[in-house]
């Protein structure tokens, strides 16, 4: 979760699912950048690949700092690292992935993984983000408390 500091309020920059199913969904469809853990890789490397997949940009060379995990409801474990930083949004260029569609209709069509990235003050972003991840927020929100 990159986040970063505005005149002294935290942000987060939080990514929509590109992609005809999340078109049309906005608050509680929003993520953190995530992917799949692959052989040989460690879950922090999985967060700074996913990052530079979803985003076309690399995810800052900071320390990550671990905000834990949760499951989704549908069942997916997410780890989420907290970092400081900054991206220029206008920039964010995603891998894409193949799916059917129109369902049914034989044709394959590739779309962009992430159709979006912006930066969220807390309030907005707990409406925006999936309700799983929410706890990520409480967690920097609660890293941040100690520092």
């Amino acid at each position: 979760m990159l986040y970063r500091f505005v005149d002294g309020e935290p942000e987060v920059l939080l990514v929509h699912p590109g992609g005809p199913f999340w078109k049309r969904r906005d608050e509680g469809a929003w993520s953190i950048p995530k992917g799949e853990v692959e052989p040989g890789e460690t879950r922090e490397d999985v967060a700074r690949r996913e990052f530079a997949e979803e985003l076309g940009q690399p995810a800052p060379e900071v320390e990550l700092t671990p905000l834990g995990s949760v499951r989704q409801a549908g069942g997916k474990v997410v780890h989420a690292w907290a970092a400081r930083g900054d991206l220029d949004v206008s920039g964010v260029n995603s891998a894409t992935f193949a799916v059917e569609w129109p369902p049914k209709s034989g044709r394959m069509q590739d779309f962009p993984e992430v159709d979006r990235a912006v930066w969220f003050g807390l309030t907005e972003a707990r409406r925006k983000i999936l309700p799983a991840q929410s706890v990520f927020l409480d967690r920097l929100i609660t890293l941040h408390r100690h520092e």
